[in-house]
């Protein structure tokens, strides 16, 4: 069984309190194995049986039903994330400034406009590019201030959507292949 990566949207922060420990015993208790979490913001590895669109409402359903939390949970398989990380098209942002570097992972595949949309909001140097079926955002000003917020990016890829920083993506996808 391979690993699976797991990103739970927004928790952790804005009072939606959900312990990493926490996390990793629910999976447990869900039979899911070799369960990890990355920093406190809702990155998981794991294995488990099943198809990730499956894993991911199996475990929304879990964390409802036990901490009172609706969380979007996006799933994907280790051989998914190894194309995320070779398929980054700002690989210098990467190098240079890895925290202004973001894959944005949506529910369902984005929209084929969604980097466009994007791209007509974008500020102060912002560029979206669309690549192994997911988005990547570089914010070289920093992200504070942008006007692509989750929101605009949740509408333009058609789905809830998660970002994680170059150094996060790294990350976990050694992670996952450990």
């Amino acid at each position: 069984m391979a690993r699976l990566i797991a990103l739970l949207r927004a928790v952790n922060v804005g009072g939606r309190k959900l312990p990493m420990a926490e996390l990793r015993a629910l999976c447990g208790d869900l039979g899911w194995g070799d369960v990890a979490t990355y920093i406190q913001s809702g990155n998981l590895i794991f294995r488990a049986p099943g198809k990730p669109r499956q894993l991911e409402a199996r475990l929304e359903e879990a964390i409802k039903s036990r901490f009172g939390l609706d969380v979007p949970v996006l799933v994907r398989t280790s051989a998914q994330w190894a194309d995320y990380i070779v398929s980054n098209p700002f690989p210098e942002a990467g190098r240079e400034a890895p925290n202004r570097l973001q894959l944005l992972v949506s529910k369902h595949p984005p929209r084929a406009d969604a980097a466009e949309t994007l791209m007509e909001r974008a500020e102060a140097g912002e560029e979206v590019k669309a690549a192994a079926g997911a988005l990547w955002l570089h914010f070289p000003a920093g992200i504070a201030r942008s006007k692509l917020t989750p929101a605009v990016i949740d509408k333009a890829c058609g789905s809830p959507s998660t970002g994680r920083n170059w150094r996060t993506v790294v990350t976990l996808g050694e992670m996952a292949e450990g």
